[in-house]
């Protein structure tokens, strides 16, 4: 494989990297976010005076928990091919290395 090849694959793995960093952060973002709605909205169902209320804040919580599930799914989605890019990396640039050597 030619030096320049490889150079390329490098640097295509570090912004694939970059990127799946930063999906990661931003789904802990969202996770967060939701879990902080949702704490808000299981204090605003002891003060819910009707049955429709409670309901609506019912249905609201379940959205949130499935919100919380779909990111953490996405998270630990995201770290497996962040750990399959980072070996990828890792292999690469051990023959860089060594393509450099010769």
């Amino acid at each position: 494989m030619a030096i320049s090849f490889t150079k390329s694959i490098v640097s295509q793995l570090k912004k694939d990297i970059t990127e799946l960093e930063n999906k990661i952060v931003n789904e802990k973002k969202k996770k967060d976010k939701a879990q902080a709605k949702m704490k808000q909205v299981q204090r605003d169902m002891k003060l819910s005076q009707s049955h429709s209320d409670l309901s609506s804040k019912m249905s609201r919580v379940s959205k949130l928990t499935e919100e919380i599930k779909t990111s953490e799914r996405l998270q630990k989605d995201f770290a497996k091919e962040l750990a399959a890019k980072n070996t990828s990396l890792k292999q690469n640039l051990a023959k860089e290395l060594k393509q450099d050597s010769i």
